[in-house]
Parts: structure tokens; sequence; C-alpha cells
């Protein structure tokens, strides 16, 4: 009794699906907007994640060392900052590392390969490169730095230059922009999710409405709520399904053209240097597949069926 009455709201809520046509057109058009909405939030999240972490990448602090500080005593130190709870990456960068790195740059400049020529003994000191964890650790870093200056056997500091001052500006506010975009974010992202389900459901409850001479027909000749309800619920599922494969559909070819697209809009010269942007969605959607397929469908088959079961609510009591 039970399997022939689950049997019968199933296939009735088929045939409202299809009797209904245009109007569950329009819940299938709205749902997919909105589940749209939810993937361009996560894909815009995905971006400003990479787009935060490769701004994280390109703030660091170098350490100068004077000429003469023995090469023992710059290891020993670089190896102790490398141990900082807030260091994330410590680089060690030799004189005659540097000297190579810097010849490899310049090698086609004849005149400053030349005046290198002339100097006759290596200029450059060596270095380490330091990247915090988070931005708002290089000033506890720097300031390790400036009171740990270890000194050789005759008391000099082997410490020339730190170039935390020179990078402190665009530090202190990457520190401050960073949890401010992070929350406007989530901010942004509760406020469409709430616009998408007042829509939807605004539309859902449009579609119980014209079939509410039928539902109180159905009341007064004893269907029980479970009956009457039960097709609509799966109609608005059904109209969750459908529209969650339409907006992976969407999605996905949307990552894969994006990178055609950046390249194309921001010429070939810019997305040389916005490297990593070329391949951020193509490459979360099919890393994430499976979760985006989950946060789809999922939220479409809510949204539908929740929708269809608290519309259905006003036209119960008849």
């Amino acid at each position: 009794m039970i399997l022939t009455s689950f049997k019968r709201i199933i296939k009735t809520g088929f045939v409202d699906f299809w009797r209904n046509g245009f109007l569950s057109f329009a819940a299938i058009v709205v749902i997919t907007l909105a589940l749209l909405s939810v993937g361009g939030l996560i894909f815009a999240g995905a971006f400003g994640r990479t787009l935060l972490k490769e701004v994280k990448s390109q703030v660091d602090i170098n350490v100068y060392f004077s000429l003469q500080a023995p090469e023992s005593l710059i290891i020993a130190f670089s190896n102790e900052v490398k141990k900082l709870p807030e260091v994330s990456v410590a680089t060690y960068v030799s004189r005659d590392q540097a000297l190579a790195l810097f010849k490899a740059k310049w090698q086609n400049n004849a005149l400053i390969m030349q005046g290198l020529d002339e100097l006759g003994s290596n200029p450059f000191p060596a270095s380490i490169n330091i990247k915090a964890k988070e931005p708002g650790q290089y000033g506890g870093i720097a300031n390790y730095l400036e009171k740990k200056n270890p000194t050789d056997d005759n008391g000099t500091p082997i410490i020339e230059k730190i170039n935390y001052e020179e990078n402190k500006l665009i530090i202190d506010r990457l520190g401050r922009i960073i949890p401010t975009v992070e929350q406007g974010g989530l901010i942004v992202a509760i406020i469409l999710a709430i616009v998408a389900i007042i829509v939807v459901f605004n539309t859902i409850r449009l579609i119980t409405y014209t079939a509410r001479d039928e539902i109180s027909v159905m009341k007064l000749v004893g269907a029980s709520n479970v009956f009457v309800r039960g097709p609509l619920v799966v109609s608005g599922i059904i109209y969750g399904v459908i529209s969650g494969v339409i907006t992976l559909v969407l999605l996905a070819v949307f990552a894969y053209w994006s990178d055609t697209a950046i390249l194309r809009l921001a010429g070939v010269d810019v997305a040389q240097n916005f490297s990593f942007a070329i391949d951020v969605f193509s490459s979360y959607f099919t890393t994430n597949l499976g979760q985006l397929f989950g946060i789809i469908m999922g939220t479409g088959v809510i949204l539908g069926g929740v929708s269809s079961y608290v519309a259905a609510r006003r036209y119960l009591h008849v």
C-alpha cells in the first residue's frame, strides 16, 4: 500500500511537471540562475584565494649581509631563521649565486657586463629571502632580525640591511585587506543566497497557486496532506535536478573557455604577467568536480523541493 502510494505520488509529480509546461520552464530558469549565482560565488572565491595567494607570494623580506661576513655565520643564522614558527620559507643566496643570477639576467647587456668585469671582484652580498606564513607576521620577523643580528669575531654585525621598511606599507595594507576581502565575500554570498531563496520560493508558490483549485478538490474528497503535497515536492525536486545539470554544464563551459577568454581580453603581455590566473577556473572545476556536483545538485534539490513543500502549506487547510 505504501509503495503503491509512493509510486503514485512520483508519477503524479512527473505529470504535473509536464502539464505545467511554461511555469515549469520558468521555475527551472529561476533555479538555474540561483545555482549559477552559487557557482559564480564558488568560482569567485577560488579566484580570490588564488589571487591573494599570489599577492602573498610576492611579499617578502630580504636580509643582506656585509661582504666581510663569514659564510659559516650566515648559514647558521639562516638555519635559525628557518626554525621560526612565523616563517614559511627562508632561502639562502650566497655571493656566488647572487653574481650568477645577475649575470644570467643581464647577459645580453654588454655595457652592464663590461662594468661588472671592470670591478674585478664580486660586489654582491649574501642574502636571505624570507616569506612569512601570514602578512601580519612580517613585523615580528623584522624585529627578531634586528635584535638577533649576530656579530663576527671582531664584534661587527653581519647584517648590512633589512628591506622590511621598504615593503612595510604594502605588507601592512595586505594584512588588513585580506581579512576584509574574505569577510566581504562571505557577506555577499549570504545576501545572494537569501535573494535566490526568496525568488525561487515565490516562483514555486506561483506554480502551486495555479493548482489551488485542484488541491482544494483533492482535500474535499479526503486526500491526505502527504498525497497532496508529495507530487508538488516531486515536481520541485525535478526542477532542481534539471537546473543543477544545466548549471554544471554552463559552469564547465565557462571554466574551460575562460582561459582563452582571458588571453583574448587581457592580451598576451598582460596574460603573461598574470599567468597564475590563466587556468584557475578549469583546474578548480576539474579538481573539485565531485564537490561542485554535490553543492550544485544538492542546492537545486533543496531549493526546488523545500520551496514546493513550504509553498503548498497554505492550500492544505480547506
